[in-house]
Parts: structure tokens; C-alpha cells; sequence
């Protein structure tokens, strides 16, 4: 009996990356607002990033997050209220981890079942981050 070593991954590429951060970003112009956009591969690691002229400074970081919190758990920032509010102990102390984001604007990115990354928007509400989010995986065909 041999011992598996290692697994195969798959890597979102740096030009699907870059489609879904432009897509991002087009949507917030279309919205009037000005965005921060980050993309990281499965394990968290930013894969690429674009900022809007006059974007929050402090949404550099938080988009980052909700990628990085996304790709992470596999699901939407957005649901994070409904998982907490079962419980209080969770509810209390998981929003004080580093880098969780517990509201919209991160979405993780599958294709075909595998998991490859995530999308993270800030600088809008966060119904019009996710919707910027939401435009960058339109347009990889998400």
C-alpha cells in the first residue's frame, strides 16, 4: 500500500483573474460607485487586484479579505449573518479572526465543481459589492 504524497489542484489564471477584476470594476462604473476588486486563487493568495481612482483607501484591505475569507469557506460573505446567529459563542468570537469578513461582497469562484478561488468587492454597500462580485464571475462564465 502506497501513501498519496500529494493531490492535483487546478489555479485560477492570472488573465481569468485580471476578466474578473475588470468586470468588477465595469459594473461599479455602471453603478456610480468606486470600487476596490481582488481575486485570490484556492488557498487565499491574492491572484490580482484593481483600484478605482479615489476608491476607499481602507476597502484595499477589506476587498482583499472578503476573497481571501470566500475562497477560504467556499460560500458567500453574505451568508455569514444566518451561519453566526445560531450561535452565540461562534456569533462572538469568529468575527475576531484576522481577515474574516462577515458581510457581502465575497464570492468564492468554481468552475465545474472545483474550487479555484475567490472574488472580493468593497466601496459599496454590500448588496452593490456582491452585485460587482457577481459581474466579475459573468464574465468567466460563472
Amino acid at each position: 500500500m502506497s501513501l498519496a504524497l500529494s493531490v492535483p489542484s487546478s489555479v485560477i489564471t492570472a488573465s481569468a483573474a485580471s476578466l474578473a477584476c475588470q468586470a468588477a470594476i465595469a459594473h461599479a462604473e455602471a453603478l456610480g460607485i468606486r470600487i476596490n476588486v481582488a481575486v485570490t486563487d484556492a488557498s487565499g493568495t491574492l491572484a490580482a487586484f484593481l483600484r478605482m481612482p479615489h476608491a476607499f483607501l481602507h476597502s484595499i484591505d477589506i476587498a482583499i479579505d472578503k476573497a481571501y475569507t470566500a475562497a477560504s469557506f467556499g460560500f458567500p460573505t453574505s451568508q455569514w449573518p444566518d451561519i453566526l446567529a445560531g450561535d452565540e459563542a461562534l456569533r462572538l468570537g469568529l468575527p475576531l479572526r484576522p481577515r474574516l469578513v462577515v458581510f457581502g461582497g465575497g464570492l468564492p469562484i468554481a468552475s465545474n465543481g472545483v474550487h479555484l478561488g475567490g472574488i472580493g468587492v468593497s466601496g459599496g454597500s454590500a448588496e452593490q459589492d456582491e452585485a460587482c462580485a457577481r459581474a466579475g464571475l459573468q464574465a468567466l462564465g460563472l
